[in-house]
């Protein structure tokens, strides 16, 4: 992290907001005292909430005190033990009583990942400077950004799940708009950078400069995370890191020349869902909210109601008997709203665990290989694409699901998605085969399961004929 800052200050105004024991401020200072050309001066303001470590930090930066002066550089340091947010906020609203607005050149930066409560204090003091966001981490960011000077460099560590998803969307437009992404340096394990912290996906340490200036190139570096594994860097295209027209502005990690190719590959493809005549939504069951409706076995009374644990091969197979979870919900008036039509959709595990090879996971739902029923349940925990509320055709839903299937879009949805959940907006992000192209790959295939390489070698015959 420190090896990434390109500017050549003359005095660097340096922030590191959630410091800790000021790690990466010491890594930054023995970095600078390095330098063949080393700056005048180093003004240093680091905030730490826990004040059991900020003895340990202020003894830290005394250190770096004394090194800076050895190496002739004039070096001063201000510890603030509070919290970062709430002492941020007023100086980014421009507050008549706070104090003045301090402006940095350089922050390096590792903040907390947690979850923000909609109704809690720090979500409430965000939205007063305007900022709506949902995680601290993506908070801190936020306001890091908009104290820093115009030209000035940020490098952070974090969770990568700001890349796609509906939730992080203001703050992946503040970000695109504000800053020049330079570099982004990927951990292929999701445990090793994070290993104390409960945070399941892959991480990346970012560098980016607080310019408007679009960037022509941007490196791509990844490492599996531990300590001293080789890193392997690749240039590539903005366009390819954020997809010129893009709405969502989903962040692509494309790492090698193969993804390059796996994003090339996906670029022949243009439809939207829209264009298709589908749609795909999260499954209206919540078991604990309907939980006095669920049934273990089904009867006359009951609808199917279909977990990920009914995934079977290339179909859904149902009831599944002795099964942890429930197979079947009431069909009544209470219930109706829950229920769709007993027809055939393609469904897609919204979460999948970190032993599953794929991150996309999908099945057919076919009303024929079930007893007779007039409508279906899909739990919360799916995603099912459909026509209007209604089924699709069972060609339709077969290429659909070779597709979802397939090793390509595998490895493309690993570009912009680097955690074990499946949104339906990162589904409707995506571009697919016409209708027809789709039609032409589910009547190739009559037997379900098909091995895997031979789904692949259909998709690929569709996309170079």
């Amino acid at each position: 992290m420190a090896s990434m800052f390109t500017a050549d200050w003359r005095t660097i105004r340096l922030l590191d907001a959630g410091a800790g024991v000021g790690s990466l401020s010491v890594a930054l200072m023995k970095r600078i005292c390095l330098q063949k050309r080393k700056p005048r001066e180093i003004e240093l303001v680091a905030y730490e909430v826990d004040s059991s470590l900020t003895p340990r930090l202020r003894t830290n930066l005394d250190n770096c005190g004394r090194k800076c002066a050895a190496m002739g550089i004039r070096f001063s340091a201000v510890v603030h033990n509070q919290d970062f947010i709430e002492a941020a906020v007023p100086l980014v609203r421009g507050d008549m009583f706070a104090p003045s607005l301090q402006s940095f050149n350089a922050a390096i930066v590792n903040p907390p990942y947690r979850k923000i409560r909609s109704d809690s204090d720090h979500r409430l003091l965000l939205r007063s400077a305007g900022i709506e966001t949902t995680n601290l981490y993506t908070a801190f960011l936020s306001l890091i950004v908009r104290l820093l000077d115009d030209g000035g460099q940020m490098v952070a560590i974090t969770p990568r799940s700001f890349c796609n998803g509906p939730y992080f969307r203001p703050f992946r437009e503040e970000l695109l708009r504000q800053m020049s992404i330079h570099r982004i340096h990927s951990f292929e394990s999701r445990s090793a950078a994070f290993s104390a912290d409960d945070v399941l996906q892959e991480n990346i340490i970012f560098h980016a400069a607080k310019t408007r200036q679009v960037p022509k190139s941007v490196t791509i570096s990844t490492s599996n995370g531990e300590a001293g594994s080789p890193v392997r860097e690749h240039l590539v295209s903005f366009s390819q890191v954020v997809s010129p027209g893009d709405p969502e502005r989903f962040i692509h990690i494309v790492s090698d020349n193969g993804q390059a190719k796996v994003k090339a590959s996906i670029g022949r493809f243009t439809a939207t869902l829209d264009d298709l005549g589908i749609s795909v939504s999260t499954g209206r069951v919540v078991d604990f909210r309907a939980a006095s409706f669920l049934r273990p076995q089904p009867d006359s009374e009951t609808a199917p109601l279909i977990y990920p644990c009914h995934f079977n091969g290339g179909f859904i197979h149902w009831p599944k008997v002795n099964g942890r979870k429930p197979n079947a919900i009431v069909a009544n008036s209470e219930t109706k709203s829950l229920l769709i039509p007993a027809e055939t959709y393609v469904l897609v595990k919204r979460f999948t665990s970190k032993e599953e090879r794929r991150r996309i996971v999908a099945c057919i739902f076919d009303p024929s290989q079930l007893p007779p029923c007039a409508a279906v349940g899909f739990e919360n925990h799916l995603n099912y694409f459909h026509a209007s509320g209604r089924g699709l055709a069972m060609d339709l839903a077969r290429g659909l699901a070779i597709f979802l299937n397939s090793t390509l879009i595998d490895q493309y949805f690993r570009q912009f998605n680097g955690h074990t959940q499946v949104n339906a907006t990162d589904l409707r992000n995506i571009r697919y085969p016409n209708r027809e192209q789709l039609v032409h790959l589910g009547r190739r295939v009559k037997v379900v399961p098909v091995e895997q390489a031979k789904l692949d070698a259909l998709l690929e015959e569709e996309i170079y004929g």
